[in-house]
């Protein structure tokens, strides 16, 4: 930091030595105006009088009360006053104490407002001019009458205006602050939400193919004595869902990659094409799936086709993990106007009596062993309604009539950016 770096910080840090030293360079302003003849024979002249005791005690005076200026602006301007009027009606020739009055003028345009600077030098300026013209020695329309008025506005208008530049500045600053923060709150929006997706589908993934190699894996423990051929059918069924997981979850990690990262191997998001697919791995898992479709045709969006999948995943996976030994599964995909509704039903025990949820159980819930939707449980079901609501769409789970559990999701066919008209 150079010597003048150092110098302002203490100045800024020490106001009231920076109008000390103000103070003190307006009183030798002062006392070297108070020699100059404005009315020699050869114009304005330095001259070798001397100003009288009256006079000086003034200008000290009206220097003492700047050391105050930031203080008390409107009491310096009031003493500033008061001691110019007095020189302005006593003195002949005048000292020009009125450079006093001026600068504390400067100051209260600078700290306040701009209707109380208008108010406040017009009143300086009103002032100081009458009682100069009609009550001083001088006749009314000297030049030095003229100077107070000139002097008076110059000061009030200088200050108004270094007032208006700090604002401006200030409000530059602020708005350039509040951007700043308005960015880090939409980049930490945005990674949230980056990070709740990418936990959804580490979820959807996990938990349907591990819930598979677990109930294979338990067949082929069981059959390995006794029908050998039946568990190595089973474990054959692990390898193949443990590689579907293995294949899912590298396609998702690699969303994590930084940009000169090597690509990692992936395939095409699954959807609704592949819904036979999915259902023929639960029914190896010895889950009976009977699937009914009213679709052809209908083409979703990959957000809405890759939801749709998701649901009937995720409900296809709580069937099999909570609804028992015997159940049955139903998934039904319908066209219906605009929308496209996903149902996926079961006959598992459940609260026998209940309805549909229009939210279906609370936060971090998921299927019971026993009694449908428990409280505590895995993230599937709030992973389902955040999915379909996300893309304009509406999901609703609850118990059924008569006992089992039923998940209905409804996917709009457009897309819901389109739906509202903004720009795809």
């Amino acid at each position: 930091m150079s010597t003048l770096e150092r110098m302002r910080d203490w100045l800024r840090d020490h106001r009231l030595a920076l109008d000390a030293g103000l103070a003190a360079g307006v009183l030798a302003a002062m006392v070297a105006g108070s020699f100059v003849d404005s009315h020699g024979g050869d114009g304005t002249t330095w001259s070798a009088r001397t100003p009288d005791a009256l006079s000086l005690a003034l200008m000290v005076l009206g220097a003492a009360a700047l050391v105050f200026r930031r203080r008390a602006p409107m009491k310096v301007l009031a003493a500033t006053v008061g001691v110019s009027l007095v020189e302005l009606v006593t003195a002949d020739p005048r000292a020009p104490v009125t450079m006093s009055a001026v600068v504390a003028l400067y100051t209260v345009a600078s700290a306040t407002d701009r209707p109380t600077t208008w108010r406040v030098g017009l009143l300086t300026m009103t002032l100081l001019t009458a009682v100069a013209m009609l009550a001083g020695p001088l006749p009314w329309y000297a030049q030095e009458n003229l100077g107070v008025f000139a002097w008076t506005g110059m000061a009030a208008a200088a200050g108004d205006a270094v007032r208006s530049r700090r604002a401006f500045v200030h409000a530059i600053k602020e708005r350039a602050l509040r951007a700043e923060r308005t960015r880090e709150e939409e980049a930490r929006r945005r990674v949230a939400e980056e990070r709740l997706r990418i936990a959804r589908d580490l979820h959807d993934v996990v938990a349907h193919h591990i819930a598979l190699v677990n109930v294979q894996a338990g067949v082929a423990a069981h059959v390995m004595d006794k029908r050998p051929d039946q568990a190595k059918e089973a474990l054959a069924h692990v390898r193949e869902a443990s590689r579907s997981a293995l294949n899912e979850l590298r396609a998702t990690v690699g969303l994590l990659r930084q940009s000169g990262d090597p690509e990692a191997p992936t395939e095409p998001a699954p959807g609704l094409a592949r819904l036979d697919e999915l259902a023929d791995t639960f029914r190896n898992a010895g889950l009976p799936v009977e699937v009914a479709r009213s679709d052809s045709g209908t083409v979703l969006p990959a957000a809405a086709d890759l939801a749709a999948y998701r649901v009937i995943q995720e409900a296809l996976t709580n069937v099999r993990k909570h609804a028992g030994p015997g159940a049955k599964a139903e998934v039904s995909v319908v066209r219906v106007g605009p929308v496209v509704e996903v149902t996926v039903l079961d006959n598992g025990p459940g609260h026998g009596t209940g309805t549909a949820q229009d939210t279906g159980p609370g936060p971090g819930s998921d299927f019971g062993p026993d009694t449908g939707p428990q409280e505590g449980g895995g993230h599937g079901l709030l992973g389902m309604r955040e999915r379909v609501t996300a893309i304009g769409g509406s999901c609703t789970t609850g118990p059924r009539y008569g006992g089992g559990f039923r998940v209905h999701a409804i996917l709009p066919v457009k897309n819901h950016a389109s739906a509202l008209g903004d720009p795809v």
